[in-house]
Formats: structure tokens, C-alpha cells, sequence
């Protein structure tokens, strides 16, 4: 069958092929454009397309996407569905966490979590009308309360990100404005594709099958599994036959030292004294790794350390503060954070939206940039968001060394919470990427003296492995225990500024 313009791999090309004909089998064909009704019965038909760092899993999730978007599949996200084209044919793509969803979305793809399409928000009526318009399913609304600059703005938008809820949120509307509720999915959908499909844990595996007729899942086997699957990952369990597996693509105007350093963990004779020799060869020649006989404090406030042990995280969170003289009962703007969720009673729930509309979401990496108007309210800046500076109620824990409880010097009454994000641990960091990572060498010498496995590899492999392919330009592989001194303040002038938006996360008085 005809192949998309770009130029595959041979591998990737089999692998097109292969799901082309699964979808065939689905009743969507992308030669000839013919789309049929979702077949209603039936098991799932599940298929992986496995692969390591640099093997093109995501152009290929890409380029299929393309393709189901030319011949008619509609696109779902789990913000809004419209109850006038639930007969057609759809895709949803996935991610287990929204930063991981966050990195598709960065590369053009329309991705969106696990829990977004378990969970779907009821809209109010009226704004729904804007929510049919924006999906081209109904002429432009006249909104009371709403001008046509407002509706222009929701329409650039979503032209821009499909996204219905930061849409409307563009146009000055709240989520607590036009979500009057949120239901457990109760009918399935149709097309599934899911990235980072190595976080997967057996629960979500089922409950995928469960709404998915067809489910295609992109993994990278060399990764982290997760916490309690004594190694395992879902895809596994499939057939040989159902795994379809990508090889590093070598192109010479692509050559990427940062990944030649992951593909050569998966020689088993390499200990971890050959591999520091590697990459100190390596920076020898190439400047975009690094030989680091210390951290670089002046990266840590965008770019967080990348550790193993959660000590090591706190001990050099504390450090980064120390040096920048940050005291104890307060924060300096220009702290990183990292949202660690959002604390709300079930009454509230809609209000979440207005914390993710604007990207205040799981693992959203977040500049402080000084208190709000009222208490336990911050000014927030946060990373890769279209409108990035919010006032939100904030819970924000400092965790400090050989105490059990951290420090809380900002705590609202409910809201979004925070961990300090100058260092996170290569775990939380599975997902994400930067364009340069400090890697934190004596962790990982620490997990290889342990001598510690994890599905017949040495655990420090898989980790040097996710916190090396964290890095998109740079990486500066630390060896030594120290933090070198920071040559300017913290700042926050490198950021967009604009007027910051409320966020009104109080209860209500009963």
C-alpha cells in the first residue's frame, strides 16, 4: 500500500503495514479512505509497536495519526465529545501520566491521559453550544456575557491545541463556568494509541481493553517498569506475532552521541566502571555530553537533577536552596516546583479544571514567582503553558533531610500542591524531557554496588537508560558529590510576563 511522504525505516515500513491492516480488519482502510461502523463485537485487538530511544516510535504514532485524521476518524480527548457524531468512527491518543501526554502534544500529536478518558466532564448547555462550534459540529454561537473577540480567541486556540477546556478558557470562562459534572465512561470507544506503554500498570492494561475494541500500544522495553510488577511490562504478555518491534534508526546527519551512550547499556559484558569510561571518551569528543565534576546550580532552577534515591533528591534540593540563601519559612521567586496534584473535596471536583485548563496538571513543572493577594495563594509561571502565569491556592512541601515530615511554607486550605523541583528522581522523571539533564553519577554507582536487578538486567542500566534519554540536546553526566556556586540570583525575567489569572480554589461556606 502507498506509504506517507516522509522515508521510513524498513522496519518501520513492515510496522506501518502491519497496523494498516489491523485497522483494515476495524473497518477504517487508509489506502482507499473507507471508513465502516465500529464493530460491536469481539475481542480487543491489541497490538505493540516496541522499540528503543531513537527507533521512531513516535514519527510512526505520528504519521498513523495523520493518516486516520485524513481518511474521516475523528480525534477525542476526553475534554468534550459531541453527542452529534458519536456515530463516527474515532482515536484517542494516550499517555499514563501528562507528562508524558505533554511531550506528544509539544510535537504536534493530540494527546491526553489514561484518567481523562476514564473520567469525562457533563458540559452546561449553553456552553456547550461553543464546544459543538469549535468541533465544527454547529454555526458560531452568540453567547450572553461573551464578545466575538472572546469567541476569536477560543477559536485560535483550539485551532492550535483542540483542546475544548483551555478553549474556553481562553475566552475568560472558568471550568466551574461550563462543567457541571464528571461521569465514569459507560460505552466504549474505538481506536486506541497509547505512548509510554512500559508505565502501563495490569489495571490500566485491562481497563484499556475494556474501552478499546482496537488498542495499539508504543513502548521502549529498556525502560522502568512500574513499581510492583516485579519487572513486567503489559505488552510482554502478547504474542510474537503481536509485537512489532523498531530498531535505532543510524542516519549520518542524525548521529546523537547522547543516544549511542543508551544503546551501549545493552552490551551485558559493560559494568559500570566501562560505561563511565565511555561517556568520559565521549565528552572528549563531543561537547554535547558533558564530564561534570560537580552540579550546576545555575540548571537546576529549569532543568531538575536526575537521582535515584529520594535522599539524594532532598539533599540537593536543600543544597540548591542553601546556596541561594532561600530561608526556611519562605520561597524565593524563581524556585522550581513540581505539582504533585491537586487537593480538593469530591463537591469540588469541577474546579480541577480550572487548575488543568491552565496547566496546572501532574508533574507540570512550575516557577515560583512570589506570593498572591490573599493567603496561601502563589503567583505561578508554569512551563510550556500557552497562558503561564496563574494565581492558585497552593500547598507547597519542602522536604528536608532525616525528617519524616516536610515543611510547608505556603498552605492553602485546598488546591494545587507542590514538591520542590530542583531534583526529581529518574522515576517521576519517566515521561518527561529536557533540553539539557544533569545525571547524578553516585546514585547510580550506589545501585550498581547493590548489585540490584530488575527482569534479568542490573537495575542501574535501566535507570542510566531513562535519565540519559531525558536529554533532547545535552548531558552532563555529574561524578562528584559537590554543587558549584550559583553565578547570578534567581530570576524569573527570562519568563513571559503577564498579568497573572485568579484561580478561586476556596470552598464555598456551607
Amino acid at each position: 500500500m502507498p506509504l506517507p511522504k516522509v522515508t521510513f525505516s524498513d522496519d518501520q515500513a513492515t510496522a506501518y503495514d502491519r497496523i494498516a491492516e489491523m485497522l483494515r480488519s476495524a473497518g477504517v482502510d487508509l489506502q482507499d479512505e473507507a471508513l465502516l461502523k465500529m464493530p460491536t463485537t469481539g475481542k480487543s485487538g491489541v497490538m505493540a509497536v516496541i522499540g528503543k530511544a531513537g527507533s521512531g516510535k513516535t514519527l510512526l504514532l505520528a504519521e498513523l495519526y495523520k493518516a486516520l485524521a485524513e481518511a474521516g476518524v475523528n480525534v477525542v480527548s476526553g475534554d468534550f465529545e459531541s453527542r452529534k457524531s458519536r456515530d463516527k468512527r474515532t482515536l484517542a491518543i494516550l499517555a499514563p501520566t501528562n507528562k508524558a501526554a505533554s511531550v506528544l502534544r509539544l510535537r504536534g500529536v493530540p494527546a491526553t491521559t489514561i484518567h481523562r478518558i476514564l473520567y469525562t466532564p457533563v458540559y452546561d448547555p449553553e456552553y456547550e453550544r461553543i464546544a459543538e462550534w469549535l468541533a465544527g459540529n454547529d454555526e458560531r454561537p452568540e453567547i450572553e456575557g461573551l464578545t466575538d473577540e472572546a469567541l476569536d480567541r477560543a477559536a485560535a486556540f483550539y485551532a492550535n491545541n483542540k483542546s475544548i477546556p483551555g478553549a474556553l478558557a481562553a475566552a475568560g470562562l472558568r471550568g466551574s463556568d461550563f462543567i457541571t459534572g464528571w461521569k465514569r465512561r459507560d460505552e466504549p470507544l474505538d481506536i486506541g494509541f497509547v505512548d509510554e506503554a512500559s508505565m502501563l500498570d495490569d489495571r490500566q492494561f485491562e481497563d484499556l481493553q475494556e474501552i478499546f475494541p482496537t488498542l495499539l500500544l508504543f513502548g521502549d522495553p529498556a525502560q522502568l517498569a512500574p513499581v510492583n510488577q516485579s519487572g513486567s511490562m503489559v505488552f510482554d504478555t502478547l504474542p510474537e506475532e503481536r509485537k512489532l518491534t523498531l530498531h535505532r534508526i543510524h542516519r549520518q546527519d542524525a548521529d546523537n552521541p547522547i543516544l549511542d551512550l543508551a544503546h551501549a547499556l545493552a552490551d551485558p559484558a559493560l559494568g559500570f566502571e566501562d560505561f563511565e569510561r565511555l561517556v568520559e571518551q565521549t565528552a572528549r569528543q563531543d561537547d554535547r555530553v558533558v564530564w561534570g565534576q560537580r552540579v550546576e546550580v545555575d540548571l537546576m532552577a529549569r532543568s531538575p537533577v536526575l537521582v535515584w534515591r529520594n535522599a539524594t533528591r532532598i539533599r540537593l534540593i536543600n543544597a540548591f536552596r542553601h546556596v541561594h540563601g532561600a530561608p526556611e519559612t519562605e520561597l524565593l521567586p524563581g524556585e522550581p516546583l513540581i505539582c504533585d496534584g491537586i487537593e480538593l473535596p469530591l463537591k469540588h471536583r469541577k474546579k480541577r479544571l480550572d487548575l488543568e485548563a491552565r496547566g496546572l496538571i501532574k508533574g507540570a513543572q512550575v516557577i515560583y514567582l512570589g506570593p498572591g493577594r490573599k493567603p496561601g495563594f502563589s503567583r505561578l509561571h508554569v512551563i510550556g503553558a500557552e497562558d503561564p502565569q496563574v494565581s492558585a491556592a497552593s500547598i507547597v512541601k519542602i522536604e528536608k533531610p532525616d525528617e519524616e515530615e516536610p515543611f510547608i511554607p505556603y498552605a492553602a486550605r485546598m488546591g494545587a500542591t507542590f514538591l520542590h523541583g530542583a531534583a526529581v528522581t529518574i522515576h517521576k522523571a519517566q515521561g518527561s524531557q529536557w533540553d539539557t539533564v544533569q545525571v547524578f553519577a553516585p546514585d547510580l554507582y550506589a545501585a550498581a554496588r547493590m548489585g540490584r536487578t530488575e527482569a534479568g538486567q542490573p537495575l542501574w542500566k535501566r535507570l542510566a537508560y531513562v535519565a540519559i534519554t531525558r536529554a533532547q540536546e545535552r548531558l552532563i553526566w555529574v561524578v562528584r558529590n559537590r554543587l558549584s556556586k550559583p553565578t547570578h540570583e534567581l530570576r524569573v525575567d527570562d519568563l513571559k510576563q503577564a498579568p497573572a489569572a485568579a484561580l478561586t480554589l476556596e470552598a464555598e461556606e456551607t
